[in-house]
């Protein structure tokens, strides 16, 4: 498909720099396909109404990745030359090793060497966070081999790397200590992701618990979330799009009782196109959730037969991307692009750090 069929108009003032606190006082649309695809059912609530919304008996499904600190800021040295670098991680490759995007790229070369951290971070630790340059490819990605390894590593990236905030928030304002807290979920696990399953930032303890009080069960699964979801689609047709692969697993135990969920007549409700995605990757065609482990690049646009997913909520996506090609998917087009003007007309705010929709299936999909 055209690529530019997915375009709109957001004007800046809609993007949100920080999230609606408390977390779950955040605007919720909810949105069902109408009788015609421009004239979707439109309903404005809030998101702690999402327990009055879903049914006894319904699933929602978590992801429980944790946001690692995964951009880091130091300078390469080669010889007597000196030059600031800074990468995002993006794929632990091993104990010691990372795949990451280099800013400039063009300053990196195999074999160099990198120290990471000001002077008085590096301070902090036994021997400083250094690396070697063991891989490079055409398009900027580099392999980092560092010195420390294991949970060293861990320790070390945590203490001196910076949240990896979007780029439209990032060229705003810059990364602070509130957002070490804003930017990850309440239920977050599992270390591995460099970006937020933004959907589930709405979500707080007490909003879990009403759910849990309705009947309606959450469970948890994992997609570690790449960079790959900020970068834009740059070819003209859908077709030429290459998804980046990022790590999901769905356990045995949550995919037999997901479909015992379904086998009683409960929906799954995924919480953000991250939960959607991995629990799309396990499904066999007749809908069957299977366990799966391992890297998923399924990409998602109109014409997709979803398998696993009954509901979703999802924060308002950019134009043209990935993201909103899926909602497009799940809703009809025409529905949400309605559904966006509708958004953007009555002050819904966008991406990350934004309102959220509740997207009911398009008819027959």
């Amino acid at each position: 498909m055209r690529v530019d069929l997915f375009d709109f108009h957001l004007p800046e003032e809609r993007i949100a720099l920080r999230p609606a606190a408390p977390r779950d006082s955040a605007r919720l649309l909810e949105v069902r396909p109408g009788a015609g695809p421009s004239s979707p059912l439109l309903s404005d609530r809030i998101f702690s109404d999402l327990p009055d919304l879903l049914q006894p008996g319904d699933a929602v499904v978590l992801n429980d990745t944790r946001v690692i600190p995964a951009e880091l800021r130091g300078e390469r040295v080669r010889a007597e030359n000196v030059a600031s670098i800074s990468v995002t991680l993006h794929k632990r490759l091993g104990p010691s090793a990372w795949q990451a995007f280099a800013r400039p790229a063009k300053r990196l070369q195999v074999g160099d060497r990198v120290r990471f951290g000001t002077p008085e971070e590096s301070a902090c630790l036994l021997s400083g966070l250094d690396a070697t340059i063991a891989g490079k490819s055409e398009d900027g990605d580099v392999t980092l081999a560092f010195d420390l390894a294991g949970p060293a590593l861990d320790e070390a990236i945590a203490g001196i790397g910076h949240m990896p905030l979007p780029p439209y928030i990032a060229s705003r304002r810059a990364e602070d200590e509130r957002d070490r807290r804003d930017y990850q979920t309440v239920f977050a696990r599992n270390a591995g992701a460099i970006a937020a399953p933004t959907a589930g930032l709405h979500l707080t303890e007490a909003l879990l618990a009403r759910l849990a009080d309705k009947g309606v069960s959450t469970h948890r699964v994992t997609l570690h979330v790449g960079a790959g979801t900020f970068l834009p689609v740059k070819t003209d047709d859908t077709a030429g799009h290459k998804m980046h692969a990022e790590w999901g697993e769905v356990s045995e135990e949550r995919a037999d009782a997901l479909n015992q969920v379904r086998r009683q007549g409960g929906r799954i409700v995924a919480v953000g196109t991250t939960a959607l995605r991995v629990l799309e990757s396990a499904a066999e065609p007749g809908g069957t959730i299977r366990a799966f482990s391992g890297d998923t690049d399924i990409f998602i646009t109109p014409g997709y037969r979803f398998r696993a997913v009954d509901l979703l909520v999802t924060n308002f996506h950019l134009p043209r991307s990935t993201l909103f090609m899926l909602v497009s998917a799940f809703c009809g087009r025409q529905t949400m692009l309605a559904a966006y003007q509708h958004a953007i007309a009555t002050g819904y705010r966008f991406y990350s750090y934004g309102d959220a929709s509740l997207l009911h299936p398009e008819a027959g999909r």
